[in-house]
């Protein structure tokens, strides 16, 4: 009972360091985010329509000037204070009938709310990240077993040196490699797909476009597996249980199966779940080089066409899931691991 009751309170804080954490970076970036410039001309139609919803969201106000004692427009406009729009920004925000919302996007997809433009942009993202997890993951641990059983001899030494070059390189350079490679010298894939929606998510022309992207994306993932099995393996093999396990009459691989492999994925476990958790989020350099129309591209492309609200809504959303990943992942170790006692508690 006691020891539920400090996993709750430990649980309670955590929440609520995660909330103010959430409101001191989105006070940040809002701040940080109006004080850029707008650019008006790039992709607007309709400049007119494009300061009337200004005006509408506490954003800017009209410039006047006096003629003849009477206040005349003079068709300029310029930016209210930072904290009048903070007010505007969350009277939309907890305003249900409120068509400003989460802002608008005025260069991506004209006068759309940012999530209806984040929230189409997340299937090629989610099919990406779940592939790439699905070959990681049991190839990275199959490795590391690999390598914890040859401990010491050439096989894991030659693995090890690999895995700490695969490690040690960024994911974009192997982007350009295997997009160098298999597109343009072997011509097995296509170089880049600009919208991996064409012809229905799961159509084999879309599996093919995606197999590169997720090579990219897995390479990194399978090295820090493998690494990280290694070395837990490693030291779970010698322990003095697995001899006990040995001495029952067990083989190695009975023994290694059930008692060692179990063991050592007690670490490993939160990063698979991380792991999990990232396939909302995009690769912000592979998806740009594999012209990937995903939330990676997304955030990039709002930032450089100063779409803001669009970017301070994709840039809440990472932060969002970044936050809660955390959370996840803390409160992971201590059901995985009964050594662990959450809240500090003796």
């Amino acid at each position: 009972m006691k020891e539920t009751k400090q996993t709750l309170i430990y649980i309670l804080k955590r929440l609520a360091l995660m909330v103010l954490t959430f409101i001191a970076i989105f006070f940040i970036c809002f701040i940080l985010i109006r004080l850029l410039p707008y650019q008006v001309d790039s992709g607007m139609k309709d400049q007119e329509t494009f300061f009337k919803n200004m005006v509408a969201q506490g954003r800017m106000q009209p410039i006047y000037e006096i003629i003849n004692g009477v206040k005349v427009p003079t068709g300029k406009y310029e930016s209210t204070p930072i904290f009048t729009q903070l007010w505007y920004f969350l009277s939309n925000l907890f305003s249900p009938n409120s068509p400003y919302r989460w802002g608008v996007s005025y260069i991506i997809d004209l006068y759309s709310s940012p999530a209806d433009v984040l929230f189409s942009r997340l299937p090629p993202t989610i099919l990406i990240n779940i592939y790439s997890m699905i070959v990681s993951i049991p190839v990275g641990l199959g490795l590391g077993i690999f390598m914890a059983l040859k401990k010491n001899k050439w096989e894991d030494h030659a693995l090890s040196i690999l895995v700490m070059l695969v490690i040690s390189v960024p994911s974009f350079v192997y982007a350009f490699l295997l997009q160098y490679i298999f597109s343009y010298q072997l011509g097995i894939f296509e170089p880049v797909r600009a919208n991996l929606g064409d012809g229905g998510w799961f159509a084999p022309q879309m599996f093919a476009s995606m197999v590169l992207p997720v090579l990219a994306m897995c390479f990194g993932s399978i090295a820090g597996f493998a690494r990280y099995t290694r070395a837990e393996l490693t030291e779970v093999l010698t322990s003095d249980f697995m001899l006990l396990a040995r001495t029952k009459g067990l083989t190695r691989a009975q023994a290694t199966v059930r008692h060692a492999f179990r063991n050592s994925l007690v670490p490993i476990f939160p990063m698979i779940l991380g792991e999990i958790i990232s396939v909302l989020s995009g690769s912000l350099i592979i998806e740009n080089i594999f012209v990937v129309n995903g939330v990676g591209s997304l955030f990039l492309e709002a930032i450089t066409r100063r779409d803001l609200d669009v970017f301070q809504f994709v840039a809440m959303f990472y932060i969002t899931i970044g936050l809660v990943g955390s959370l996840i992942v803390d409160i992971s170790y201590g059901i995985v691991d009964p050594r662990i006692r959450m809240g500090g508690g003796k």
